[in-house]
């Protein structure tokens, strides 16, 4: 019993959502900026002796072993922690160093975790004085040239783009039911795929997207305009890049790491994101790393990804707004994209804005009507189609979303339209064109 209890005990908690240069995000960006609490807050209590973390997944290169470590924490470390996977019919004991690691390295062929199958295996981690139990799916992701695998064979990642908001009650989404909510109108588009942007989203998303078998893209808040060159905001970066893999590092729906979105090209950028993707490969070096890049250089009908950063990566986002922002220099049909770095692509952010129920026309005299943004899709897949290379899209965004930059006074009043569904929830034009995208491939 820690001395700090006493027969009355305050906790108080100070929040502050005030925007700062120094901060991550900084002081723009493009979604609302929900003040106080708004996950799961828990309080624990331990013994003096406890399991204080763990990674458990398939072995690198092995997918006949389970490996990973448990870390114990308090007092009498050095004693033996046993792992329990009935449904492997496993029991395995491993004693811990001076410093509380055990580590695991188990043989064993578990059933692998997939989109078609989202196998999940209940484990138990116990020691003398505690025990935690988890829910844990096993698979592989790795890339061979400009193809990504997924348990050996490749999978094309039909996605979108989610930001962590309740449209229809203009508030932070935080419980099971609002996880639920959004992660099965991604699955109702024909979804295997979601973009957490752009930050880590709540612990209910990604543990319902282990059950319902849906891949993730994960990111930390590093977006546009970032101060690369001040310590501070890198060192806040490295937290949160530190905390994000740390909470979700078992989840198995969790394919790629993210390290930034629309940065500017620079010096400092560069060997701040270098660092950072070497740290998450230095702990995990189990999952893929990407970034979401926009420096795209066009000319006549080709578009050749431009960014150096790419070099670190080992799949490429683009977030192009073709048809929206910049306009179409040729016939969807007739564009070119060039890959110099010979990795895989995902069109990581595209579409257009409409307010649902507004209609007219679906040329550039149509904006903010359903059919302007119906065809931008449209256009989109035509120039999908002739890109050899793609490996994902993930349309910009399922639902729109609050953002006080958006200040057009008719059609945005404060948000963001580019939804595939509206703040009602209520599907627009552009959602059937994905929908019937998503529905043409091989289901994987």
């Amino acid at each position: 019993m820690t001395s700090k209890l006493k027969d009355t005990n305050s906790i108080i908690v100070r929040v502050n959502d005030q925007r700062k240069a120094d901060n991550i995000p900084a002081l723009n960006f493009d979604w609302w900026n929900y003040g106080g609490i708004t996950r799961d807050v828990s309080l624990i209590e331990t013994p003096e002796s406890y399991i204080s973390d763990y990674n458990i997944q398939l072995a690198k290169n092995n997918s006949s072993a389970i490996a990973g470590w448990v870390q114990l924490g308090g007092t009498n470390l050095s004693q033996a922690v046993m792992i329990s996977i009935p449904g492997l019919h496993l029991n395995y004991t491993a004693v811990a160093g001076a410093d509380g690691r055990a580590w695991i390295n188990i043989p064993a062929v578990p059933e692998l975790w997939s989109p078609a199958n989202p196998k999940l295996y209940g484990v138990t981690i116990g020691s003398s004085t505690d025990s935690v139990r988890d829910a844990v799916g096993f698979r592989t992701i790795e890339v061979r040239g400009t193809e990504i695998l997924l348990n050996g064979k490749p999978v094309f990642l039909k996605g979108i783009n989610i930001h962590e908001e309740v449209p229809q009650e203009a508030r932070r989404a935080w419980s099971e039911a609002d996880a639920a909510t959004l992660l099965h109108w991604a699955k109702e588009l024909g979804c295997n795929f979601v973009r957490l942007t752009h930050y880590s989203h709540n612990e209910h998303m990604v543990r319902l997207a282990d059950k319902l078998g849906i891949m993730l893209w994960e990111e930390v808040p590093l977006w546009q305009n970032i101060q690369f060159s001040n310590p501070a905001i890198l060192n806040k970066a490295d937290a949160m890049l530190k905390e994000m893999i740390g909470r979700d590092k078992n989840r198995c729906s969790i394919i790629l790491w993210s390290m930034s979105n629309e940065t500017s090209p620079s010096v400092p950028r560069n060997q701040a994101i270098t660092a950072m993707a070497s740290y998450v490969r230095s702990i995990d070096s189990t999952r893929l790393i990407t970034s979401a890049i926009n420096d795209v250089h066009m000319k006549d009908n080709t578009a050749t990804i431009d960014d150096s950063l790419c070099n670190v990566l080992d799949v490429v986002g683009v977030n192009e707004y073709l048809g929206w922002y910049v306009p179409w220099n040729v016939k969807p049909g007739e564009m070119i994209w060039n890959n110099p770095y010979n990795k895989p692509l995902i069109m990581s952010e595209f579409g257009a804005e409409s307010l649902y129920g507004k209609h007219g026309s679906a040329d550039s005299n149509g904006y903010w009507a359903e059919e302007r943004e119906e065809q931008v899709y449209k256009d989109q897949i035509t120039m999908f189609r002739n890109i050899p290379f793609l490996r994902g899209t993930c349309p910009w965004i399922l639902a729109d979303f609050r953002s006080e930059t958006r200040l057009q006074p008719v059609y945005q009043q404060g948000w963001n339209r580019k939804g595939l569904l509206s703040d009602k929830g209520r599907r627009k034009k552009a959602w059937y064109v994905m929908h019937q995208f998503y529905e043409g491939m091989r289901a994987n």
